[in-house]
């Protein structure tokens, strides 16, 4: 899950030097939802 938010961090980075704002944006709130539910489910397994 941590390498899917890691790309779409890429995606986001790259679609924002290119002029795409729209999909720089979509993509930083998926990678930003991702990281949110990996660290959750770490906590969780840590606890476990």
């Amino acid at each position: 899950m941590l390498e899917l938010a890691l790309l779409f961090f890429v995606i986001a980075i790259i679609a924002g030097a290119l002029g795409a704002g729209g999909v720089a944006g979509m993509s930083m709130s998926i990678a930003k939802w991702l990281v949110l539910i990996f660290l959750v489910l770490a906590i969780i397994s840590l606890l476990l």
